[in-house]
């Protein structure tokens, strides 16, 4: 019976795994906002409140990400610093491969939808964003 309820666990776990399709790259496109760091240990960083947020674009199988700062009137400030990147797939599995003249490294996308995005580093640290949204300062309110 006990093996039969791991295989039945160890089924579920892996069925309910969300599988990043190629249709769902052009998530990527956007801004977004670290919601969470979780490190290996199982410790983790929230951060409620961003003051830079991350811009992503794609086209094809490559891309790049950037760093820029929202202000209260809906705009950004930005600079020409970015990061570019190739997206390959392995084993049915997309990563985002950075190169510049430093180094070079590599994230594998876990989740990928509308809203939200999960990257794991090589150090199998995870980055969970979410899908930025202003703050509305309207003088009414609303």
């Amino acid at each position: 019976m006990r093996p039969i309820c791991t295989f039945l666990i160890l089924f579920f776990i892996l069925s309910c795994r969300q599988e990043v399709k190629p249709e769902d790259l052009g998530f990527l496109d956007g801004y977004w906002e670290i919601r969470e760091v979780v490190f290996p240990s199982g410790d983790s960083k929230k951060y409620d409140l961003n003051t830079t947020v991350d811009y992503i674009e794609t086209s094809g199988m490559a891309g790049y990400r950037k760093k820029v700062q929202p202000l209260p009137d809906g705009s950004f400030i930005t600079s020409d610093d970015a990061e570019e990147f190739t997206l390959s797939r392995r084993d049915g599995i997309y990563f985002m491969e950075y190169r510049n003249q430093m180094s070079a490294w590599e994230e594998k996308i876990e989740t990928l939808t509308p809203t939200n995005f999960t990257v794991i580093n090589a150090d199998q640290i995870r980055y969970i964003y979410s899908r930025y949204e202003p703050i509305n300062l309207d003088e009414d309110g609303s």
